[in-house]
């Protein structure tokens, strides 16, 4: 067989030059060493990573990736924490304004969302440009900055739209952190990984008015708002102290740099090195979500469900404070506890579904090529469990029911939501590990308008159908749904295989 029509081994990396030959390089090397393969030579300027290669982030200590992806998980916990915190006080909020509308008083909680669906247009093109780490130091401050503009706003036009500037900050490590697990966990350990990520999004929604309630109860509502603002400022400087580069290309650059410098080699390139400029890479950066969204069936139709089922979620959020204060009789500190049920159905559902992911995806791929489709499968009983929580939450809240009854509804809720949420962001990552930060925001965008515009429907719409047929609505449209999850598992590779992107 000709040596260049050999396929290369584990120690070598691939790739098709012009002529749609292979051209085979060796990773375990630097730049400047010249090496032949049979008839083929190899690139002598071509830096790129050998196996076992200790600057490579999978191939760090354990402690060192996990100390950065700590620090991301808390960020990750507290942007959602900060999008519900003021849920229970908005009623103070609207009376220091003098307004008087429910609905607004709802979009003071969801515009928050809104800025998630803005900010990754921005965030994942920088991260896949100029790295993760100066991504995630701007976030963390501005971050902290709109949360202080939100503490001292002095009127509710300009409250929303600090909250707007606070929700596109904050919409960074959502977005980002799955590239940050694309680039230091291995595919088949990132199961666990993921759940651990998802930890923040979830409950962070749920811990936030439990905080919330009591903080401004006893302190007013901006309290909240500068709570966030010191714990964001207190991870921001633990940031800029631990936190490391995790993005493959960039180190390759630094290193690649390095070496042009030590040797006054201006050939000296990387295997991922841009060919176009920075201002044509970010045009297409920024594009790319929303590329992928209407090009991707898969990926359109992953980010829509999810979007879906996360809006369900908002949508409960901002209903519980009605519900329990003015038919339970809970205070305004107290109120912010009912969303512990949701918390704990989320957290069942991480532990279940992080622990089978993995072993689920091992078990799929014995013996076969490994498809990212297996992480899908856990869509199925989660498409079934959402409707049947929220026909409980809605039923035993219209039947006016001991308290525990709706809170068991929304754990139900949560558990599903988890079922949903989390094997969608674990597939996305592994279907497209390249450009994780991209897909991830093209999911966080449908997700978050969603997650901003259906609560504002719910006043009204209970109002109008009660908390029952209310409910039933939203169930009923969540079972109509429930095909998609098939399509996804069943036909999830054709459909990415069909059209890619």
């Amino acid at each position: 067989m000709p040596a260049n029509d050999r396929r290369p081994t584990p120690w070598e990396q691939a790739d098709i030059d012009s002529t749609g030959m292979w051209q085979v390089y060796d990773l375990g090397r630097e730049a400047g060493t010249p090496h032949s393969l049979g008839d083929t030579p190899l690139d002598p300027n071509l830096v790129d990573w050998s196996p076992d290669d200790p600057e490579r982030p999978m191939n760090w200590p354990s402690r060192t990736i996990w100390a950065n992806l700590a620090i991301i998980s808390f960020f990750r916990l507290l942007t959602p924490l900060a999008s519900s915190m003021i849920a229970p006080a908005t009623a103070l909020v609207l009376h220091d304004f003098h307004s008087a509308d429910q609905s607004l008083g709802s979009f003071v909680v969801s515009i928050f969302v809104l800025g998630y669906a803005l900010g990754p247009l921005a965030w994942a093109p920088l991260s896949e440009i100029y790295g993760r780490l100066p991504v995630y130091h701007i976030s963390n401050i501005l971050f902290t900055c709109w949360n202080i503009g939100c503490a001292l706003a002095p009127n509710l036009p300009s409250l929303l739209v600090f909250r707007l500037l606070a929700g596109m900050a904050g919409s960074c490590p959502v977005t980002v952190g799955s590239g940050s697990i694309t680039d230091c966990i291995p595919k088949e350990r990132r199961g666990k990984a993921t759940a651990i990520f998802t930890v923040g999004p979830l409950l962070g929604p749920v811990l936030g008015p439990v905080i919330g309630g009591f903080l401004s109860e006893a302190r007013g509502w901006r309290s909240v708002f500068w709570f966030i603002a010191i714990a964001s400022a207190i991870c921001a400087l633990i940031s800029f102290l631990v936190q490391r580069e995790t993005y493959e290309p960039v180190l390759l650059e630094r290193r690649a740099k390095r070496l042009r410098a030590v040797s006054g080699n201006s050939n000296i390139h990387h295997r991922r090195s841009a060919a176009l400029p920075r201002s044509a890479v970010f045009s297409r950066a920024i594009l790319r979500p929303l590329v992928m969204l209407v090009k991707s069936p898969i990926v359109l139709l992953t980010s829509f469900y999810v979007g879906l089922v996360y809006g369900y979620s908002y949508l409960l959020f901002t209903s519980f404070s009605a519900l329990f204060t003015h038919t339970h009789g809970f205070s305004a500190s107290t109120v912010g506890l009912t969303y512990l049920g949701f918390g704990c159905g989320c957290a069942i559902g991480l532990l279940i579904v992080g622990t089978v992911s993995d072993k689920m995806t091992r078990h799929a791929a014995a013996g076969v090529d490994w498809k990212p489709e297996a992480r899908l499968r856990p869509l199925i009983p989660g498409s079934l469990i959402v409707p049947i929580g929220l026909l409980w939450y809605g039923w035993s809240a219209q039947a006016r029911l001991h308290w525990i009854m709706p809170i068991i509804g929304s754990a139900l809720v949560g558990l599903g939501t988890v079922a949903v949420v989390m094997p969608v962001q674990t597939y996305l990552i592994d279907a497209f590990p390249l450009h994780a930060a991209s897909v991830s925001a093209a999911n966080t965008i449908f997700r978050s308008l969603l997650g901003a515009f259906l609560p504002l429907i719910g006043p009204r719409m209970y109002a109008t159908l009660g908390q029952g047929w209310g409910n039933t609505l939203l169930a009923v449209v969540a079972v109509v749904f429930t095909p998609l999850t098939w399509t996804m598992v069943r036909r999830g590779e054709d459909l990415r295989r069909r059209w890619p992107v």
